[in-house]
């Protein structure tokens, strides 16, 4: 009997009825909105590694009154936290060597135009080379020289840049370990005057 049966052939050959279903079982991927769902998973995977880093970054940080923080800035004049009293201050920890410090200095000066900027210079040399490099880079924030990084350690300051928002009794509200935006920044002083 010469009947073609149309099931049956060479592999791949065979009829449209032997081609499988697309599944609609919900697997990962599988039908509507299950690229979603592996997109929040996704997305909350991210999330949750980034807040792992950020708590890891800023263990050691002090919360509560800030350490006393003085001394003769690389200007010339005398600089003190406590003098900033009654009002939010950003104080930030850099070092001339740090490139996110360099690419987060604009935004350092953005928000010291009209904030009241506290700045640390650690590891960076003297208050000569501090001064040279700020002039270079057109930096002009009241700053603290720290050569040997004895001001971060009072402060727990183990990488740059640390940021601190302090609110206006002199009580550290935000800590930030890393690159912060200018809004980010300004965001962070408005809640410290809260």
């Amino acid at each position: 009997m010469d009947e073609a049966d149309d099931s049956e052939g060479p592999p791949g050959r065979g009829s449209a009825a032997s081609i499988p279903a697309a599944s609609t079982s919900g697997a990962p991927g599988a039908g509507r909105g299950g690229w979603i769902r592996g997109l929040l998973r996704d997305v909350l995977v991210v999330a949750v590694i980034f807040l792992a880093v950020r708590a890891y970054q800023q263990r050691g940080l002090p919360a509560g009154p800030a350490p006393e923080l003085s001394g003769v800035g690389v200007h010339g004049q005398a600089l003190s936290l406590a003098d900033y009293r009654g009002k939010p201050v950003l104080l930030h920890f850099w070092a001339t060597w740090c490139g996110v410090c360099k690419t987060e200095a604009p935004n350092i000066s953005a928000v010291a135009e009209d904030l009241p900027v506290l700045t640390v210079a650690s590891h960076s040399g003297s208050d000569d080379e501090v001064r040279a490099y700020m002039r270079e880079q057109g930096l002009s924030w009241p700053t603290l020289s720290d050569p040997r990084s004895e001001v971060a350690r009072r402060f727990g300051v183990t990488a740059f840049p640390t940021t601190f928002v302090l609110d206006a009794d002199g009580r550290i509200r935000h800590a930030e370990v890393g690159y912060t935006t200018t809004l980010g920044l300004r965001a962070r002083m408005w809640l410290a005057s809260l």
